[in-house]
């Protein structure tokens, strides 16, 4: 009972928890919560080529896969230390 209290209060704190992730040094910023909502995306002016628009389309694209296995990574890792290594199917 205690693991799980600890596990759901580590579940809550990581759909709280901010991740922020730069793509193209710096010209597009992108902020996502634990649970995967896209909160924010900032795109430089000087980045917006009427002419290119393809290369801005793979940035975004880029920074988002970039930003979710972050997110994945993190709560990969703090529920391996709630569980200790141990698999619990269908829990996270």
């Amino acid at each position: 009972d205690c693991l799980l209290s600890r596990g759901l209060g580590d579940l809550y704190k990581r759909q709280v928890k901010e991740f922020t992730k730069q793509v193209g040094g710096g010209a597009i910023e992108l902020v996502m919560t634990g649970d995967k909502q896209l909160k924010s995306v900032t795109i430089k002016p000087e980045v917006v080529d009427p002419e290119d628009i393809e290369m801005l389309q793979d940035l975004i694209i880029s920074g988002v896969n970039e930003i979710l296995k972050e997110v994945d990574d993190y709560g990969a890792a703090e529920m391996e230390k709630v569980t200790g290594g141990v698999s619990f199917p269908g829990f996270i």
